[in-house]
C-alpha cells in the first residue's frame, strides 16, 4: 500500500484504531517522523512502532475489503470530476453561442469551479 492510499484509508477508518495506534501513525505518517523519533518519543522499542504500523496497515486494508468506503468515495470524485469537466465544456459552447449570457454562465462555472 502506497503513502497516499494509507492515509486516505486512514482518514477514513482511523477511528476504528485504538489511541494508540491512531498517534503512531499520526506521527509516522502525517508528521514523517521516523522509527526511531516515534519509539523515542513513546517509550517503546523501533520494532515496536514498526509492528504497530503493520497491524494498522493490515487492519485498515481489512475494513476497506470489507466496506469499500475509500473506493466508493473515489469513484464518486471521479465521477463529479467528470461532471464538472462536461459542465465546463457546454458552458464554453453555450457562451459562444449566446454571448448575452457570458456573465451569468461565468458566475455558475465560477460557483461550480470554487471548491475544484
Amino acid at each position: 500500500m502506497d503513502k497516499v492510499s494509507f492515509i486516505g484509508l486512514w482518514d477514513i477508518y482511523r477511528g476504528l484504531l485504538t489511541p494508540t495506534q491512531q498517534e503512531i501513525t499520526d506521527l509516522y505518517f502525517n508528521l514523517d517522523l521516523t522509527l526511531s523519533e516515534i519509539a523515542e518519543e513513546k517509550g517503546i522499542t523501533r520494532q515496536g512502532v514498526s509492528e504497530c504500523l503493520k497491524t494498522c496497515k493490515k487492519q485498515l486494508e481489512e475494513y476497506e475489503e470489507r466496506l469499500h468506503i475509500y473506493k466508493k468515495l473515489q469513484d464518486i470524485s471521479l465521477r463529479v470530476s467528470l461532471k464538472a469537466t462536461e459542465i465546463n465544456v457546454w458552458a464554453e459552447e453555450f457562451k459562444s453561442s449566446h454571448p448575452e449570457f457570458s456573465t451569468e454562465v461565468n458566475n455558475l462555472t465560477d460557483i461550480l469551479n470554487k471548491d475544484n
